[in-house]
């Protein structure tokens, strides 16, 4: 049950001039080699955030003790609720929405796999209330996700979870879980502090992006009935169909070579378009992935580049009817990227009916798996015919262990791109002066000369506000 990459669409044979001949996919080779290597001979080095390449097999015991903490959750708890941002959160977001019933939350319990789901992924004050509004904390367990634990956004949704725990007379140490660092940060010493609570571990070397497959997006998973165990081994089986340095046997290093090669000729935003619901939310996690990763303003040799393509997130069929429209006769410079289902996991009969009316007779007899891929094939079509290039992710059926796959696909994908580019695929300083700025904002020690900053900016230009 294997994903297989397709992108006869991105060549001459499909797009004529607007696509790439071989000569031009061969002259990429040497560097996609180079990338190759560079990926395979540094896997699992922490002090190169690479330790994401050994997840799919360092971590027996580590499966073994959140499947056991997963069942008693269930056992006890009415509500898991997930504090965290960024790679904290949509990483157990896109596992949840992706194998788990859609409307699973309104399921009654005998039809759960576990507790009601939530993932607090914002400070906007009135999502917190409307959470507060459905969930009893005292029947609720909390994951709090933050390596350092210094994170404002995360730390705010804490604080406000532990005054309410307290002023309910309930031991935080019973209602609190935390994901961080094994030796430091503010987590660490909370929990020192009250005498223990329960943590998983955040790898060094994993950065939050890549996290999905530690105990950042295991135990969330555990938590709903996924299998974790599968999920580990699809991405270990991706990552064995990976272990090969031609890039035409090698599904991820080809998909980075076809998004490299596109850039370099103006194709500066990449769409993500599942054909699934239940896949909706990886074009979010991969948006991070993608974006975070390559968007970078200096090459490891101190280079001032500015690379990246900007992840667009689309969905089949919905979006069909909002965005194809660009994508068809807009500019040349995107890449969407299919992914699309060869089973669903029902069918859904269309009934016969309105048979007097040719314009909805004709669909009496289908299914909508059926009328679903058609819609898939004939949005590929288009685009190919317009010269727009498009390639296929195909999945055989949705499951832990073809979302492992696809999870460690596109995670080589960024480290091989990333590698081509000459950057840091694993850095982010592009977000730092965004935190400074907040920091002084709210009076944080430390950052008086960034308060001054701030204060000292022109006022606003009223004939600008209009």
């Amino acid at each position: 049950m294997r994903v297989t990459l397709d992108y006869n669409n991105m060549t001459d044979k499909f797009l004529g001039d607007k696509g790439f001949s071989e000569k031009k996919l061969s002259s990429y080779a040497s560097k996609a080699n180079a990338a190759f290597r560079f990926v395979k001979e540094n896997r699992g080095k922490d002090e190169l955030y690479m330790g994401w390449t050994e997840l799919p097999y360092n971590q027996k015991e580590i499966v073994a003790d959140i499947q056991a903490t997963a069942k008693n959750i269930r056992k006890k708890f009415q509500y898991f609720v997930v504090l965290g941002i960024g790679g904290s959160a949509l990483g157990p977001i896109m596992a949840f929405n992706a194998l788990c019933h859609l409307h699973y939350n309104d399921l009654p319990k005998s039809k759960r796999k576990g507790p009601k789901f939530y993932v607090e992924d914002n400070v906007d004050p009135v999502r917190m209330r409307d959470l507060l509004d459905v969930i009893e904390p005292e029947k609720t367990c909390f994951n709090v996700i933050s390596k350092s634990g210094a994170t404002s956004e995360t730390m705010t949704q804490y604080l406000i979870i532990l005054d309410l725990l307290t002023k309910a007379g309930v031991n935080v140490k019973d209602n609190v879980i935390f994901t961080t660092d094994e030796k430091k940060g503010n987590l660490k010493k909370i929990s020192d502090e009250v005498g223990g609570i329960k943590s998983y571990i955040l790898p060094d070397g994993v950065g939050g992006r890549f996290s999905q497959l530690c105990p950042v997006g295991l135990l969330p998973a555990a938590v709903v009935g996924i299998d974790i165990v599968g999920l580990l081994a699809g991405a270990a089986y991706m990552d064995s169909i990976c272990n090969k340095p031609a890039m035409r046997h090698n599904p991820a290093l080809m998909s980075a070579v076809l998004q490299i090669a596109a850039m370099e000729e103006g194709k500066n935003v990449g769409v993500m378009m599942p054909y699934s619901d239940n896949l909706k939310f990886l074009a979010d996690w991969y948006c991070q992935l993608w974006a975070e990763s390559l968007g970078k303003n200096v090459t490891l040799d101190g280079t001032p580049c500015n690379v990246g393509q900007t992840p667009v997130k689309s969905l089949g069929v919905t979006d069909q009817h909002s965005q194809v429209q660009l994508y068809t006769e807009g500019p040349f410079d995107k890449v969407v990227t299919f992914l699309s289902l060869k089973k669903y996991a029902c069918e859904m009969p269309i009934p016969h009916g309105c048979e007097n009316i040719p314009d909805v007779a004709f669909l009496g007899g289908h299914t909508m798996q059926e009328l679903i891929q058609a819609e898939n094939a004939a949005t590929a079509y288009a685009l190919t015919k317009a010269g727009r290039m498009n390639y296929t992710l195909w999945i055989p059926e949705l499951n832990a262990f073809t979302l492992g796959q696809l999870l460690f696909l596109f995670e080589l994908q960024t480290a091989y791109a990333g590698a081509m580019l000459n950057i840091d695929t694993f850095n982010q300083p592009g977000v730092e002066e965004g935190k400074k700025a907040t920091f002084a904002l709210l009076g944080k020690a430390g950052y008086a000369e960034k308060k001054k900053e701030l204060d000292s900016l022109p006022a606003k230009d009223e004939k600008c506000i209009i």
